[in-house]
């Protein structure tokens, strides 16, 4: 402990008492609001209105609960933002190079990846990490390219060190393929990269550090886009990462939340996985399903925020509105699962309750922000036009500068990174904005009415041969 209260005491961004912020926070939004209410006449106050029919208040009591939701979820992308800005920064496994290193085995779940297999197994051999404490295993899910042939390649040119696992039946899918490599691995430290990832040379011991914590069950580094000059599209979620990961997880990790396993530029603990149950071979997410069961089993997730490794980010408007499709309903599986036993579990503090059912409902912000819109019309063309044109403006507002931390974590983060020629993107975060508000409503809307899958199926990015650095 004394050595990560130094840590935190020598990366301090300013302020050091960390009651300053969220007291600044809530001064401003209530000076806010007391301004709004003062401008107003009092027959113009959104008050409930006896003589207005039934449905009418019932509709403007969910616009007001929506409103409610609506600005929890801004202040906590404020705090977060101000944390990152001003607080205290916690990397308490910052730097550590010499050390007895532990085992690892590192999985790499594959289907189809012979565009870029190859590049993150030449990656791996030229990792700083004693050769003898390292195994490098393959998982090829029925892949029906060369990717099997591009393994045993590998693998016999350094026998011992890469050790492929070729699934010929089971479940398909990743968990299914991380799942079932379980009772192969010996070793208690286990890292995951997905195929098309290219993780540089010090990023392993970076990422094994934190698990000489013996509480940590998983840990996750930072994801930067490859190929972030393509096009319009990937340099948006260029910024969509940095605000993500730079913000957000760290601001998590500052703050001793929930920081997310991503399943890919991370590890897990196996002993802790074995001991919630294992991976959940019939989840979209499982990722942030293994979080939530760590988070409720007592285990720590770890975020490094300078454990940065590459990957492919798609390229296309088709292939993103996909992905967020799969993701939403993914995560919306997990919130249905353990929202319940996260509100009631003993082992979590409350500020941990609180931030993981903020995570868990993140996919459910764009439908309520979509029924914010409808209600607020609708009520204007009912005759509740003063309510109507707060309950816009507001909903509206929080869009524009609130959901996915659009514009202020984005900033920050350019702002962080020392690359702030990139702001003069953020007017397009909007089209983004809004492709993802319609594909994460329409995959949340429908999801009820899905028919249970029998198979879970691999979906992956579309790769491009382009963007690699070892070709």
């Amino acid at each position: 402990m004394d050595a990560e209260r130094r840590t935190d005491l020598d990366l301090r961004a300013g302020y050091a008492h960390w009651w300053v912020l969220p007291v600044v926070v809530v001064v401003v939004f209530a000076a806010a609001v007391v301004a709004v209410v003062a401008a107003l006449p009092v027959q113009d106050l959104p008050l409930p209105d006896p003589m207005r029919p039934l449905y009418v208040r019932i509709m403007l009591a969910a616009l007001y609960l929506i409103i409610a939701i609506v600005v929890l979820n801004l202040l906590r992308h404020y705090y977060f933002t101000l944390n990152r800005l001003l607080g205290r920064q916690r990397h308490p496994y910052l730097d550590l190079d010499t050390a007895a290193w532990p085992p690892v085995t590192i999985l790499i779940p594959a289907h189809n990846e012979e565009r870029v297999i190859a590049d993150i197994l030449t990656a791996l051999l030229e990792v700083d990490y004693p050769r003898d404490r390292l195994r490098i295993m393959p998982l090829n899910d029925r892949s029906t390219d060369g990717t099997r042939a591009i393994i045993d390649g590998f693998a016999q040119a350094h026998a011992g060190l890469v050790t492929p696992f070729h699934r010929e039946g089971g479940l398909a899918g990743k968990a299914a393929a991380l799942q079932d490599a379980l009772p192969l691995i010996t070793d208690d430290i286990v890292l995951v990269f997905d195929a098309d990832y290219i993780p540089g040379r010090g990023l392993i011991k970076q990422l094994v550090a934190p698990f000489f914590d013996p509480e940590v069950g998983a840990v996750m580094g930072r994801v930067v886009p490859l190929n972030a000059d393509v096009n319009l599209l990937t340099r948006l979620l260029d910024l969509e990462r940095a605000g993500g990961y730079q913000v957000d997880q760290q601001a998590r990790m500052n703050l001793r939340l929930v920081p997310q396993y991503g399943g890919t530029v991370g590890g897990i603990r196996r002993r802790a996985v074995e001991a919630v149950g294992g991976w959940d071979v019939r989840s979209l997410a499982e990722d942030t399903d293994i979080t939530m069961r760590l988070l409720l089993a007592g285990w720590k997730t770890v975020y490094q925020n300078r454990s940065e490794c590459y990957e492919q980010v798609p390229e296309t408007w088709s292939s993103r509105m996909r992905q967020i499709f799969r993701w939403a309903r993914g995560h919306n599986q997990v919130l249905r699962k353990y929202a319940g036993r996260l509100l009631f579990n003993r082992r979590t503090r409350l500020a941990e309750k609180v931030d993981g059912l903020l995570l868990l409902n993140i996919y459910l912000m764009s439908p309520i922000v979509v029924l914010g819109w409808v209600l607020g019309v609708v009520l204007w063309y009912l005759g509740v036009t003063k309510p109507g044109l707060i309950v816009i403006l507001a909903v509206t507002s929080y869009s524009t500068l609130g959901n996915f931390a659009v514009f202020f974590e984005i900033a920050a983060a350019t702002y962080l990174d020392g690359t702030r020629s990139r702001v003069r993107l953020l007017p397009f975060i909007m089209a983004g904005f809004l492709v993802s508000l319609m594909a994460v409503s329409r995959a949340t809307v429908t999801q009820p009415f899905a028919r249970p899958a029998r198979n879970v199926h691999w979906h992956k990015t579309e790769r491009s041969e382009r963007t690699s650095r070892w070709v």
